[in-house]
């Protein structure tokens, strides 16, 4: 059963981040909030954490996860960023949206787009996950956390425990997170396009 961990949404304590540090670095998978939706991380080398989470949320070898990362020079080891994608990146992060650009090779493999070798990325404006990302020193391999035949992501943590407790290693309880994901923008050919609509205002990228 997933260790359950409950800690202040602005003022987290460092208990709570550093254990879920060490479960990354382990191999485990966590449940954490984001400025969007609750969501399940693993550590970005780690391709059996991969596999639990693929297993959790029954999604094919094509689903694309994202990487959340600290802030925007952290986003840049791990994407290719060019002067027009930079300035929206400076002005739209952090907050509630992920970007598609094109990686680097810091990358892994098996987490790219498999034809456009893009990656999604996110810097979210959360003191939870800030605090998770400021210890680690990493980006984390992330997925909204929305189970097999639901609508909805899981916004309960009580919830969470009884219907994943048995899947996961660790579930943070931040208090109330949101219902919708992240607007996305694809910045690849460098002018935005829309792919999602989600929590993120649409307007500045149509």
């Amino acid at each position: 059963m997933a260790e359950f961990l409950q800690v202040h949404p602005k003022n987290p304590g460092s208990r709570v981040i550093n254990k879920a540090v060490d479960v990354l670095l382990k191999g485990g998978v966590i449940v954490y909030p984001t400025d969007s939706t609750y969501a399940l991380g693993c550590h970005i080398g780690d391709k059996s954490a991969l596999e639990r989470i693929r297993r959790i949320r029954q999604l094919d070898s094509k689903h694309n996860f994202t990487l959340i990362c600290a802030d925007l020079s952290s986003l840049s080891l791990y994407a290719r960023v060019h002067n027009s994608a930079y300035r929206i990146l400076k002005a739209y992060t952090p907050g509630t949206y992920t970007f598609i650009l094109k990686a680097t090779p810091e990358v892994p493999r098996r987490l790219l787009h498999p034809k456009r070798k893009t990656i999604g990325l996110r810097v979210p404006d959360n003191a939870i996950a800030q605090a998770i990302l400021a210890a680690l020193g990493e980006p984390i391999m992330s997925t909204s956390l929305i189970l097999p035949g639901e609508e909805e992501q899981l916004f309960d943590a009580y919830e969470m425990r009884l219907k994943i407790g048995k899947q996961v290693d660790l579930i943070i309880d931040g208090g109330a997170c949101g219902l919708e994901p992240t607007t996305t923008v694809d910045l690849v050919e460098g002018v935005p396009e829309v792919l999602r609509l989600g929590k993120g205002d649409p307007e500045p990228f149509l």
